[in-house]
Order: C-alpha cells, then structure tokens, then sequence
C-alpha cells in the first residue's frame, strides 16, 4: 500500500480559494488548518482567507442570533398562554444558535492558541492575529450569561490591550491592521463595556492620528491605502452615532 500523499501548500491554498468562492467557509478553515499543521505559520494570503472564513461563519450567526432575540423579546411582551409555547420554541432556537456560534468562536480562539500565536512574528503579524482573539471573545461576550460574559470581556480587553500596544509601537497610523483594530477595539467599548465615552476617546486619537498621516504617507500600496479609507469611513460614522450616543445621555441628566 502506497503511502498517503501530502498536499503541497500550493494545492492547499488552491482547495482554500475553491471554498471561498463556493461560500462553504467551514470546508475554507478545514484546508488552512490543514495547511498550518503541514506548514507551519501562514503567509498574509492564507490568514487572510482564515480571517474572510471566520468572520462569515459568525456573522451569519450573530445576525441570525440578533434576528431570534429580537422576537423573543417581543414575545415575552405579550404573556399569553399561546405565546408560552412560542417563548420556549423561539428560546430553545436561539440556544441552538449560541451552541453553534460558541463552538466557531472557540475554534477560533483555539487555532490561534494552539498554533497561530506559537511563533508568530512581531510587527503586522502580531497585532492581526491578537485582534483577531480580541475580536472572537468579544463575540463571545456579546451573548453569554452573567458569570461568562465577564470572562469573556476581560480575556477580549487584554487581547485587544496587548494587541494595540503592539500596534502603537510597530505600525504607522494609516496601517489598514492598526485601524482596523482600532475601530473593533472602539466597538467593544460600546457594545461591551457600554461605554461610549471610551470608544469615542479610542476612535477619535486613531482617526485624527491617520488623518494627519495620510498626507505624509507615501510607502501605503493602492490597495492598502483604499483599506485604510474604508475603516476610516466606518470608524467617522461610529464616532457621530456615538457622539450623539453621550449628547442625549447628558441632556436627559435632570437640572441641578
């Protein structure tokens, strides 16, 4: 018996991009998994497509999980017996939901532990892949109960904390992976933490740090560049929604 032969990590990669384009994102984490453990540490491609992956597997489920709670808040408004049965079956799938989205975001976390973070690199590398452990316990966070919703943002803030720190100190301002972290970072101020004062404080020093930037920043690639205006678009728009956030919540403080 001839032994099994080993997939280059051209064929690899190939398989990767084939999944991508067919939207069948588990089979796209199954081909980089197998590509790290052959290989060792990704190229940014391959992490890349990792990120693309995971980031579609639970947005499809946080969507799906805002959509269900929605209605069983709306259910618990109306206490009948006819909406008891209702209650238990909108729950029992929302459970179902947090099952699935806790096991993506742990395998996640777990690929980063067991094998991304082992020898990564410092710089560009670093920060992206501790945003991206940031990012997936704070997706944890956003649904958990009690006790685990505090785990869950304390292991998201440190990840997010060690990852800027890192960026503050290895990537310009304008850097697509410094923004982007900056603007998830912002955003678990204000989802998690509920506070805007802190995300607005985060946002702003980043954007106005860029924005100075950008007219000095001659080594940014076209593509990179139309990154980091992206961000910046979506980090403006989070700052004067949050910003409004605090104005009403200071006009409705009573008069002294």
């Amino acid at each position: 018996m001839s032994p099994a032969r080993i997939i280059s990590r051209e064929e690899y990669l190939l398989l990767a991009k084939v999944a991508e384009e067919a939207e069948r994102y588990e089979d796209l984490v199954t081909q980089i998994k197998g590509l790290t453990q052959t290989y060792g540490a990704l190229t940014i491609e391959e992490r890349n497509l990792l990120s693309v992956a995971y980031k579609n597997m639970t947005n499809a489920l946080r969507n799906s999980w805002r959509v269900v709670d929605s209605l069983e808040r709306l259910e618990q408004s109306h206490p009948t017996g006819r909406t008891q049965r209702q209650l238990a079956l909108t729950r029992q799938q929302r459970n179902k939901i947090e099952r699935e989205l806790t096991d993506v975001c742990k395998d996640a976390i777990r690929l980063l532990d067991d094998r991304l973070l082992l020898n990564v690199t410092a710089g560009e590398e670093t920060v992206f892949y501790y945003k991206m452990k940031g990012d997936y316990y704070r997706y944890l966070a956003e649904f958990a109960q009690q006790q685990e919703r505090g785990r869950f943002s304390d292991l998201s803030l440190a990840a997010y904390k060690f990852a800027y720190k890192h960026a503050l100190a290895s990537l310009e301002p304008t850097h697509p992976t410094r923004l982007g972290l900056a603007l998830n970072f912002a955003v678990y101020y204000h989802d998690v933490r509920k506070s805007p004062e802190r995300a607005c404080h985060l946002g702003k020093h980043a954007f106005d740090e860029a924005v100075a930037c950008l007219d000095h920043d001659d080594d940014s690639s076209l593509q990179a560049m139309r990154d980091s205006m992206m961000i910046l678009q979506l980090l403006r728009d989070d700052l004067v929604i949050w910003s409004g956030e605090m104005q009403r919540g200071i006009e409705s403080l009573p008069n002294k």
